[in-house]
């Protein structure tokens, strides 16, 4: 398929930017498929075109989420949940794997899933941008607040404080790959053209939560009024139009894509990746700590990014499989 326009106006090319496309056509040429894994548990999409990243007031001009833009993605499968606590308990189990969490002994943990007589002693320092954030010595995804607490009766809970490296180390065990933001984002929106969530383009419908983030006042206060304060379940809420759960707030989901906030403005519309290099892999889908007031990344073209190496409570994954 050829490059197809973009919605809107764009600066004509420039030699850069017929560089950077040229780059873009050979990164997807080279990008590696996986084709052997199981599809249980995995639902087939057809792909095709469809409008993706958006022109809103709402998005975060720094993180490169517009302009809208007609992509086009090949057929491929997708897990119908982020993979969970069970499903990575059977990998760790077959391979002897240890996550960069437990191997560097820590991981980061929200201040408020602490409880307030054990801080001092489990907190080891906090990030100075966003205090909220602690380094709990001890935290991995099978003990998620630190070395006292356990993943026990969570088995349908996506899996957690799994780095980007570690997705992938599961994804080949598994036979599959991360999907590519377009994939990600095309297999989110579950055939809506450029709505703002999975269901439409209000938050609550007729008052009802149809996702886990933020109520109250952040960082203190969360009112929990969707039904959870953290994590919530893979079936905690409905599915979108696909029959994918949890494609919006609860856990961010790693994307195979190395970050960039314009690459993708001259990046080929066939099947794009990401740049060849970078510093930071891109992140989708919001968490449980979303708030309008702070990051309402909980929207389907919302994007954001993290290094590979990183590893919290708020972020997991889910798998892809080429045909």
């Amino acid at each position: 398929m050829s490059d197809v326009r973009i919605v809107g106006s764009c600066c004509a090319p420039t030699r850069a930017r017929s560089e950077q496309l040229a780059e873009s056509r050979l990164v997807a040429a080279e990008f590696q498929r996986m084709a052997s894994g199981s599809v249980e548990g995995m639902v087939r999409l057809d792909g095709g075109p469809f409008l993706m990243g958006t022109d809103s007031t709402d998005a975060f001009p720094m993180d490169g989420e517009g302009p809208i833009r007609t992509v086009h993605v090949d057929p491929f499968y997708i897990d119908i949940n982020p993979v969970t606590n069970q499903r990575f308990a059977e990998f760790v189990r077959a391979t002897r794997y240890k996550t960069e969490a437990e191997t560097i002994g820590w991981s980061f943990v929200f201040q408020g899933h602490i409880a307030a007589e054990r801080y001092e002693e489990l907190v080891d320092r906090t990030v100075a941008a966003v205090p909220w954030w602690c380094r709990v010595w001890g935290s991995n995804w099978n003990r998620p607040f630190g070395p006292d607490s356990s993943v026990e009766e969570k088995d349908d809970y996506p899996v957690v404080h799994v780095s980007w490296n570690d997705a992938v180390e599961y994804c080949r065990w598994a036979g599959k790959r991360l999907p590519t933001e377009a994939e990600w984002e095309y297999a989110a929106r579950g055939g809506l053209e450029q709505k703002v969530y999975p269901w439409g383009d209000e938050l609550t419908p007729g008052g009802k939560h149809l996702c886990n983030i933020w109520q109250g006042d952040f960082p203190t206060v969360d009112l929990a009024e969707d039904g959870y304060s953290g994590l919530a379940p893979i079936d905690a809420f409905p599915s979108n139009g696909y029959g994918l759960n949890l494609v919006t707030g609860n856990a961010w989901e790693w994307c195979g894509d190395w970050f960039d906030t314009s690459f993708h403005v001259a990046a080929t519309r066939s099947n794009p990746v990401g740049p060849r290099l970078g510093t930071a892999r891109v992140m989708k889908g919001g968490s449980y700590l979303c708030h309008r007031s702070y990051c309402n990344r909980y929207r389907v073209a919302a994007r954001t990014s993290n290094t590979p190496d990183s590893s919290t409570t708020h972020m997991s994954f889910r798998c892809v499989r080429d045909l």
